[in-house]
Order: C-alpha cells, then structure tokens, then sequence
C-alpha cells in the first residue's frame, strides 16, 4: 500500500498530512500522488499554492518534453485541485483562494485543450450552465465550469439571468443531456423548478437531468423544484455530472 513518505514532494506532503482528515480521501490521495512522477506532482503543487505563472511554465515544460496531455491533466492539474476542493470542502480555505487555484489550473488547461480536441477525444459528457432568471451571481458557477472542464466535460455557459427558454434553446442546438443551474438569492430559487417545468411543457423532461447550487439550496430544496441532483460545492457538481453522465470512478476528481 502507498505511503505518505512515498510522495516526492514535502509541501503536498505537507498539505495531505495537515488538511486531508478522512482516511478513505487520504488513502486514494496518497495511490494518486505517489503514484505521479516527480513533474506531476510539482505541477499539482503549484495549483495547489494557485501560482498561474508557474503552472502554465510547468505545463508547457511537460508538453515539450512529450508527457502525454491525459497525465498533464490528471496526475498534475486535476490531482491538485482533489487537494484544494477537499481543503475548501472543510472550511480550510474559502472562495477567493478556491478561485485562485481554479485560474491557475485554467492556465494549464489552455495548453491541454487544444491537444485534446485536436486527438479527438469524446468528452465524458455535456452540460449547459447557468444562473437563473433574476440572479447575478456567478462565482460558484464559473468555478463549477472551471472543474468541469478539467474533469473532461465540455461545459455551455449561459451566463447569469438565464430565462427557461435560454435553457431550452441551449439544450436544442448543444444536445446536453446536463443542465446546472445555480443561485444565490432566495427571490430566484424558484426559478430553478420554473425551469424544469418548461422542459416538462416542451416535452423535453425526460431527456434531460438537473443538477442544483447555490448559497441558499438544499438538497429538500432540489427535490422540490424536481432536479436529480444537488451540489454544495464545486467538486461536488463534478461528481454529481459524473453521477448523472454515468462516468465510472477514476484518477478525476
């Protein structure tokens, strides 16, 4: 079995023995770390930290030395943040740092993107993302897209102040099978099961799955308004899209 010691880099080290609490993430956090090579895990450390600079240096550097883009991804990008959404999961860190990690890891993802579409990679899945109708917020949402993107969905975003009819008109052209919405006010929750029910009038429901977020939402609230599934943060939208995208278990987070 891994061990901590085997892990060639003493900040994630650091960062695995200080802040990773339950002992089944720690185990699968250790197998994938030690498991990385050495430019691997110095990558995921510099997302970890959220040093743009360093991160889009790393990367390219891994690139040109012929590390495929697959393992660029997950044993580097997406390995860190595992780290960072468990950290910000239990309240060690908070929005602003989140955010920070989730640029720099979109600075490595701009290397690895274009190299993905140009294999011709399937996506895992698609998903169309959107705050509601009313609702202006949109930090929680672009960091779910963020992750989303880095877990191997291609993400539509509709922005804020998102009619049902945008959905529906989205979900006809992009042919998503995923629609997230979120919201930060208590005054457009409502709109969320608005939403569903356009779908449900279009004869549109039963082809689609909804995943719900935001401040104020509950998962009783989800249920309410008729969506599949809840998320309270951004790595639980992610496992949430592979829930409902019925993607198996891996090395993603």
């Amino acid at each position: 079995m891994a061990e901590l010691s085997d892990i060639p880099n003493e900040f994630v080290r650091g960062e695995i023995e200080q802040f990773i609490e339950r002992e089944d993430e720690r185990r699968h956090i250790i197998k994938l770390y030690s498991r990385a090579r050495l430019e691997m895990v110095t990558l995921a450390a510099a997302v970890i930290e959220g040093d743009d600079e360093i991160v889009d240096d790393l990367t390219a550097a891994a690139l040109k030395d012929g590390i495929d883009a697959i393992e660029v991804m997950d044993d580097g990008l997406i390995a860190g943040m595992a780290i960072v959404g468990i950290k910000f999961r239990d309240n060690f860190i908070y929005v602003p740092e989140v955010l920070c990690c989730a640029l720099a890891m979109k600075e490595g993802m701009a290397h690895i993107e274009p190299i993905l579409s140009e294999s011709g990679i399937e996506p895992v899945g698609k998903v169309i993302m959107g705050t509601v109708r009313g609702d202006l917020h949109d930090i929680g949402k672009n960091l779910c897209i963020m992750l989303l993107r880095g877990a191997g969905f291609e993400v539509m975003d509709l922005g804020v102040d998102t009619s049902p009819e945008q959905f529906i008109d989205a979900y006809k052209s992009y042919d998503a099978k995923i629609v997230g919405m979120s919201a930060l006010l208590t005054t457009t929750m409502p709109n969320m099961g608005k939403t569903v029910e356009a779908f449900g009038e279009a004869g549109l429901r039963a082809d689609m799955k909804f995943m719900m977020g935001g401040a104020p939402v509950t998962p009783e609230f989800t249920d309410e308004m008729g969506g599949d599934a809840y998320g309270d943060n951004a790595m639980e939208c992610v496992a949430a899209a592979k829930q409902l995208a019925g993607v198996t278990s891996s090395s993603k987070t």
